[in-house]
């Protein structure tokens, strides 16, 4: 009969225990959840506790800039490249074509053409150049993205789920106190046991605020001088092709700077009028065909023919 007793009273003993097992994590989810919750909906938290994770907040805000500041600049790397490639072909499609047109013109505007033509050829190689070290910075970018920072940002996660849980601990011990009996063993018991959950919840905060706070710092010095040290190729590859470029323009300025402008103010008439021609198509509704022939004599440097086209344009206004 001893026997039955014992292992009866054991057996209900155990049940107790796994019963308030069962209790006390259910306890920890509502509150855990409840301070979801608040964050959630923005509901206002205890001035104090949000106060002491002022220093927290402010090395957020440094990583999120950071994080944010190597996405822009990575997009911005990117198309800074495609214009970059993009210019560099018309600005070689250019120099080509003067220097064909020059090579047909034996005058003076012949030899600037092939002159200016040629540079920008060249121009257009070295503007090329420029891709290398934006290419590197690109890269390093990337790297730095997929690595450091993922890594600080994983390492904020857990620091965010452990201020939820010493949070909503808190929120715990605070409903807990409220119905305190200092009188009543039970309920004392019951507070203890919340103060515990909170200072362990604690210490696991505090552990991983420290690492964040280490991390950000360490991300943003890399951050600096990853910058530092890829802009300073970029920026003396720029500065080296501005001053080859310019001289180069400025030799062509000092050969042909005696030069009569003459054939260039010439051009802007003839553009001028073709333009007025398109502009009293709009209006008018005159055929398309029409206008392309006025427009290709005009361009083709007939003179009889662009005194014609502007009477025949003046007599319509």
């Amino acid at each position: 009969t001893l026997r039955i007793k014992c292992s009866y009273s054991d057996s209900n003993g155990k049940y107790r225990s796994e019963d308030q097992s069962v209790v006390s994590r259910l306890q920890k989810k509502y509150w855990k959840t409840k301070q979801v919750l608040i964050k959630v909906t923005g509901k206002k938290e205890d001035e104090h506790v949000v106060a002491s994770d002022a220093e927290l907040d402010a090395k957020l805000e440094v990583f999120h800039s950071v994080q944010t500041s190597c996405i822009d600049l990575l997009k911005t790397v990117e198309k800074y490249q495609q214009r970059l490639n993009v210019m560099s072909e018309d600005e070689n499609e250019l120099g080509l074509l003067l220097q064909v047109q020059g090579e047909q013109d034996a005058t003076e505007a012949g030899k600037m053409m092939k002159a200016t033509g040629k540079i920008l050829c060249s121009s257009a190689q070295q503007r090329v150049a420029l891709c290398t070290p934006l290419s590197r910075l690109g890269q390093e970018l990337a790297t730095f993205s997929h690595r450091a920072v993922s890594d600080t940002l994983l390492t904020i996660d857990h620091m965010e789920q452990a201020r939820i849980e010493y949070r909503g601990a808190l929120l715990w011990m605070k409903d807990v106190s409220q119905e305190l009996d200092p009188d009543t063993c039970k309920q004392m018991e019951k507070f203890r046991k919340v103060q515990m959950q909170v200072k362990n919840t604690k210490a696991q905060f505090d552990k991983l605020k420290m690492d964040v706070c280490q991390k950000v710092d360490l991300l943003g010095a890399s951050h600096c001088n990853m910058l530092s040290h890829s802009l300073a190729i970029y920026q003396i590859t720029l500065l080296h092709f501005f001053k080859k470029t310019a001289g180069l323009m400025s030799k062509i300025h000092e050969e042909f700077i005696g030069v009569h402008p003459y054939h260039s103010v010439s051009l802007e008439v003839k553009f001028s009028c073709y333009f007025m021609l398109l502009k009293y198509k709009q209006f008018q509704g005159k055929s398309c065909s029409v206008l392309l022939v006025l427009g290709s004599r005009m361009l083709s440097g007939d003179g009889i023919f662009l005194a014609f086209s502007c009477q025949f344009l003046t007599s319509f206004y």
